[in-house]
């Protein structure tokens, strides 16, 4: 703002007679009196531009982040939640991918994989699961995993194949996720499913053949062996299977399968349930669940839309050509900050 010329100009000299000293009196009044309006103008635009930065932080912190998205919440980061507000009726699944500590690429990979995907009437988290740290660098790297993004789940085992992590994975889950204080949704999860890190979900696809299944007693995924289409027979392949809560609680406190915890860790996990006379829903997901098509075998066919899993994308070759056959990247929003033709 400009000054009025007067009194910018304005002599600042000792006045030389009392007409002009009475002049330099009220000039020197209106000016400051010009001043403290000025400011108090500028204060209050000050103050309104900090009450409306306050309100917009407040507002956009209390909404919350419905679609796929790295969430800072405290229970986890990557989560996929529904593109609508969460209500009771949403299926709660979570997804645990068995690792290793030293896999840090593949698990910064599949963050991407999963983080940019979007479900609706569901909400899912994805969790990396391994056992106990065992070497100096694991315990700062994974902690910063950790800290950044709160998606690891560490086991009290020794890393294995076929002694018991997976039995250690779906034991803990209830001592893990029920609430002790009775707060938040019961069950925490309706499904939990063990995968692996070469294994490509399509989450929606998942969720899609989930809805019209029962909640209680359900085992599901791939039934093993490859020409088999009964999943009363034998048992679900570790490329993914999932069950209900239920099934995770029994897994728990049964001596069943405490007593027989040794062999392929898939086919042990066949046993409890047909000696523990559980899972009377089995879903049996082939093949919309498959193997990648290349080695040609009897247990894959080739890419396709109605997909829900693939897996052995064992090299970075197998996983973009999969990508790419099923336009993930799709609603990348144009902007001038890259070209990607």
């Amino acid at each position: 703002m400009l000054l009025p010329r007067s009194l910018f100009e304005m002599e600042v000299t000792k006045p030389s007679s009392k007409s002009d000293r009475r002049r330099f009196v009220l000039s020197s009044i209106f000016f400051i009196f010009f001043l403290c309006v000025l400011a108090s103008i500028n204060e209050a635009r000050f103050d309104a531009l900090l009450k409306f930065g306050r309100c917009t932080v407040d507002s956009a912190s209390s909404l919350s982040l419905q679609t796929a998205t790295f969430n800072s919440s405290d229970d986890n980061l990557l989560s996929v939640n529904s593109s609508s507000v969460s209500n009771d009726t949403d299926i709660r699944i979570l997804i645990g991918i068995l690792t290793l500590p030293d896999q840090y690429n593949r698990r910064h990979f599949l963050r991407l994989i999963y983080g940019t995907q979007s479900v609706s009437g569901a909400k899912i988290d994805v969790k990396f699961v391994f056992c106990n740290l065992t070497k100096e660098d694991q315990k700062i790297l994974v902690a910063l995993e950790i800290m950044r993004y709160d998606d690891i789940i560490i086991l009290n085992c020794r890393e294995n194949m076929n002694k018991g992590k997976t039995y250690t994975y779906f034991s803990s889950l209830p001592e893990i996720f029920n609430s002790s204080d009775g707060g938040g949704p019961n069950p925490p999860y309706h499904y939990v499913m063990k995968t692996d890190d070469d294994t490509y979900i399509r989450l929606n696809s998942l969720v899609e053949s989930l809805r019209p299944l029962p909640r209680e007693d359900l085992y599901y995924g791939y039934v093993i062996p490859c020409p088999s289409m009964d999943p009363f027979v034998k048992y679900m392949s570790g490329m993914g299977y999932l069950i209900s809560w239920d099934l995770a609680e029994w897994i728990r406190e049964s001596e069943i399968p405490k007593n027989n915890l040794e062999g392929p860790e898939d086919k042990v996990f066949g046993e409890w349930i047909r000696d523990g006379r559980r899972a009377k829903n089995r879903f049996n997901a082939k093949w919309s669940m498959y193997n990648y098509p290349e080695p040609r075998t009897g247990c894959t066919h080739e890419l396709w839309p109605e997909t829900i899993a693939v897996h052995l994308l064992k090299n970075q070759e197998k996983w973009i050509r999969t990508l790419t056959y099923f336009n993930v990247t799709a609603n990348l929003k144009p902007s001038k900050l890259y070209h990607i033709p």
